[in-house]
């Protein structure tokens, strides 16, 4: 099958598909049905957070590494079927965000790898792909764990293998793989303590599942833009996050808080406001709604009178979104002064969080800061991009956060640069190995150093509970402070005082000499500084030190050493 007439109807494309076999257009054709229902479908992808932290971005990472592998074919007219295959899983690679990110980008490695250079590929290429898909993306982790994408995706290639003893069509194939990738990931709570203790199944095979499901309800004729969860509470609206994905044509961002006369039909209010602009985010709390678009100029005020007729509006909001990008842009623009690197010498590359953290990483010599952390993962290629120009060949990555390490350690196949990750799962690791740090030391020295140094260092984070929840022996209230210890939950309260202290005497605080806050955005340094007292009152001999760290939605980022 051929699709070579890009002017042909969905419902032609769908027909020729079904009469199989695939080419590379009919492969497009997928993969972008594909992006779109996980895209439809990110926010509740991104609620399927273990810890009620703020940082369930899981959904966000796996859109943007396909919306990546996308960009790589979206204008591509091969019709061989393998060669577009293996152009997705590169563009797949080089997008990988986050662990799920990076897991997802081997997964289409592995598939393309089983098509090879077949200019059509059937059913049984197909499932032959999907357990070359299983096998490069178990390889890809070092400690497999099942509950994971990884058993959805191994599930779902095992079933593809019994689809084709009972037929070979395409169709029937999809069904099989979507109602496998389905049932796998409803069973990962049962091989993943963790996910049942929090209610939750895996969030990276959730999203394996909707990619799956994206490609059947395509070529079944149904919609890719209804969300299945529309509604979330209030707290969870990331309107900074939408600010990341502003498209073309897209002027102004509006907001409105309103209360609904009747009850309010989210699929057919969700789908009118779809015919006005993009980035739609519904949130409710306390029979109040709040509805978040990005519209063009000329549309501004027609989400406002559209709304309207359905109850009573308490308060609108009306952004300029290039004025608020102007603005962020700026800001991007004070940033710290680094170091320079010379021909042979080290270069260490960071990942930072927060603009304070970013002074601080500077002057301890870096010659990169990447952006990201905890809410904003940094792709694969973003980590070249900041030390391909570098004039050394030697550099040492630090990532300082978990779900970073694997998009790092990516790009050691792809620069013929010395790379050297540190496996830093926090900032305060980071910075702990960053003392270790000499532009002219020994490679290979200073990288053991800076790999011990990462266990001299304790870190604790504070943040705000996104939901309510019971982990660990720990009930969590939605709206409480939390305290995290080396990324263990281990305490929940009302009162930032005792957070902290309560994470202090778990951290044996005693035992060690020097306690450092990093205070987030949202803190203030009245605040910080009050703390900081107190805790010296209880700690008379440690060394208290208090830095802005900027970073957003935790109030406290501890190192304790």
């Amino acid at each position: 099958m051929v699709i070579a007439d890009s002017t042909l109807s969905d419902e032609k494309i769908r027909q020729e598909i079904l009469a199989g076999p695939l080419d590379g257009q009919a492969l497009k054709v997928l993969t972008e049905a594909g992006l779109t229902w996980l895209k439809s479908n990110q926010q509740s992808v991104n609620a399927l957070n273990v810890f009620p932290v703020p940082d369930g971005d899981t959904g966000t990472n796996m859109v943007l590494t396909m919306q990546a592998a996308w960009n790589e074919i979206a204008n591509s007219k091969e019709r061989n079927a393998g060669k577009m295959a293996h152009a997705i899983a590169q563009g797949a690679l080089m997008g990988a965000r986050g662990n799920s990110g990076v897991i997802l980008s081997q997964i289409w490695r592995g598939f393309a790898r089983g098509m090879d250079t077949l200019d059509t590929v059937d059913a049984s290429v197909i499932v032959h792909a999907l357990s070359e898909s299983r096998a490069t993306a178990y390889k890809g982790v070092v400690k497999p764990v099942e509950g994971t994408i990884l058993t959805v995706i191994k599930d779902t290639a095992i079933a593809g293998e019994k689809a084709l003893e009972k037929s070979t069509s395409l169709s029937a194939l999809l069904e099989e793989l979507v109602a496998a990738a389905d049932a796998s990931v409803r069973r990962t709570p049962e091989l993943l303590p963790i996910l049942r203790q929090a209610g939750v199944v895996d969030s990276g095979g959730k999203g394996l599942f909707f990619i799956f499901e994206g490609m059947l309800r395509y070529i079944k004729g149904q919609s890719l833009e209804a969300v299945q969860d529309i509604l979330q509470p209030l707290s969870a609206l990331e309107m900074e996050e939408s600010m990341e994905t502003i498209e073309p044509g897209q002027d102004y961002e509006v907001v409105i808080d309103f209360y609904p006369d009747e009850e309010l039909q989210l699929e057919e209010f969700y789908s009118g406001l779809s015919d006005i602009g993009t980035s739609i985010q519904i949130g409710e709390g306390d029979g109040m709604y709040r509805m978040h678009i990005h519209v063009p100029t000329e549309k501004r005020y027609e989400a406002i009178d559209y709304t309207m007729k359905l109850g009573t509006i308490t308060k609108v909001m009306i952004e300029n979104l290039q004025a608020q990008m102007k603005d962020l842009s700026q800001k991007a623009d004070r940033r710290p002064k680094l170091t320079p690197v010379e021909p042979g010498q080290v270069a260490v590359v960071v990942v930072s969080p927060g603009p304070g953290l970013d002074n601080i990483f500077a002057s301890l010599g870096v010659s990169a800061i990447i952006q990201g952390g905890q809410t904003m993962n940094p792709s694969t290629e973003e980590i070249m991009q900041a030390f391909e120009h570098l004039p050394t060949q030697n550099v040492i990555i630090l990532p300082n956060n978990k779900n970073i390490i694997l998009a790092a350690q990516n790009v050691v196949g792809l620069t013929t640069k010395n790379i050297a990750i540190i496996p830093s799962r926090t900032v305060p690791q980071g910075i702990s190995a960053l003392l270790r740090y000499s532009p002219d030391g020994d490679f290979d020295e200073m990288v053991s150093e800076m790999k011990e140094a990462l266990s001299e260092v304790e870190t604790g984070e504070i943040t705000t509970a996104t939901r309510s929840v019971e982990i660990n022996e720990v009930k969590v209230n939605k709206g409480e402070v939390i305290s995290l210890l080396n990324g263990k939950l281990i305490h929940s309260t009302t009162s930032l005082e005792e957070a902290i202290f309560t994470l202090l005497e778990n951290a044996s605080t005693d035992e060690k000499e020097r306690i450092t806050l990093y205070y987030g955005a949202d803190l203030g340094v009245k605040e910080v500084n009050r703390l900081a007292d107190l805790i010296r009152k209880k700690y008379p001999s440690h060394e208290i030190e208090v830095h802005e760290g900027g970073q957003p939605y935790y109030q406290l980022i501890v190192a304790i050493e």
